[in-house]
């Protein structure tokens, strides 16, 4: 099909958005530059967020407003969000406002103070909030959190990150036993074995502690989150083979946020400061967005790889 036949957008693939010929074949056949991309979002939110700085400045000098807000962002957050300075620049060169405050707050100019581009925007205009001190110490956190926990791979395994809770604390929420020698052999022989989903491994890290499972579900569900969660937060993900990583948020026994996506996606305007900060710091590192929301400091990833102790989970409904 030729861009005569289709003058919209609704076709076009991931990288058709760094394709200026097409684009501008598009353009000349009569697709609408403000509408029209992927359901509900802007053709100029789109390219800057996966296309190239050609083909932002081709769109923003088309626009109706190159700083019209689509879920509470403009294009330049969007560029800012997913780290593509060079179309930041491009949005800049046509008109969009790096200061202007959108999403809890925060302006595309400020949010790139906490990226791996902080003089994108400079000189820094008087008048606006430079980062707190609390903002700075997460940037800071977040970078070596990351490199505590880069090199892990691998999916199926799930975890539960909690605050202020000790390990042998966490045995006892959960009712659980030490595992024998003899019952981790038997999990190491089948670990996919339905009985295998009682055993999780657990570990004090400052700040609190991790529940982990390296073959199944078990750490993040409802009733080990609910235990866990008493008086406290926790956050936990199962990293699924099939739909990938699902996070959810647990606050004094009660869940707070289910089937999210840790470590990866957009911000919305009804996140507060700090999670918009905390889901651009750690965007594409799951495991560490689960230990930065329970305000854990792990010095190693020996809780996600050599558990200290390994717990018998009583049966019971763990999805009640």
């Amino acid at each position: 099909m030729t861009a005569q036949e289709t003058p919209g957008w609704s076709d076009l693939g991931w990288d058709s958005w760094t394709n200026l010929a097409l684009v501008r074949a598009r353009l000349a056949a009569g697709a609408d530059p403000d509408e029209g991309a992927y359901f509900h979002e802007r053709p100029l939110h789109v390219v800057a967020e996966r296309g190239s700085p050609e083909v932002v400045a081709e769109l923003a000098g088309r626009v109706a407003d190159v700083d019209a807000e689509c879920e509470g962002r403009t294009a330049l957050w969007e560029a800012v969000f997913h780290d593509r300075p060079d179309n930041a620049r491009a949005l800049v060169c046509a008109g969009a406002d790096p200061w202007r405050p959108m999403m809890g707050g925060w302006s595309p100019g400020r949010l790139s103070l906490a990226g791996p581009t902080p003089g994108l925007f400079f000189p820094f205009p008087p008048g606006h909030a430079r980062l707190t001190e609390a903002e700075t110490a997460a940037v800071a956190e977040a970078a070596r959190l990351v490199g505590v926990l880069e090199g892990l791979d691998g999916d199926g395994f799930s975890l539960t990150c909690v605050r202020g809770v000790s390990a042998a604390e966490a045995a006892r929420l959960l009712a659980a036993e030490p595992a024998t020698e003899e019952e981790l052999e038997e999990v190491e022989e089948d670990p996919f074995d339905d009985d295998a989903l009682r055993f999780v491994g657990v570990t004090d890290v400052p700040g609190g502690c991790v529940v982990f499972q390296e073959w199944g579900y078990m750490a993040a569900t409802p009733g080990v989150m609910k235990a866990l969660s008493a008086g406290t937060v926790a956050y936990g993900m199962y990293a699924n083979p099939k739909s990938g990583n699902q996070g959810r948020v647990y606050r004094d026994g009660q869940v707070e946020e289910w089937d999210t996506h840790p470590g990866g996606g957009d911000a919305f305007p009804e996140d507060s400061p700090e999670e918009i900060l905390r889901t651009y710091l750690y965007d594409g590192c799951a495991e560490a967005y689960c230990f930065a929301g329970a305000g854990l400091r792990p010095a190693d990833a020996r809780s996600l790889t050599e558990p200290d102790t390994f717990l018998r989970l009583p049966d019971g409904d763990y999805w009640a």
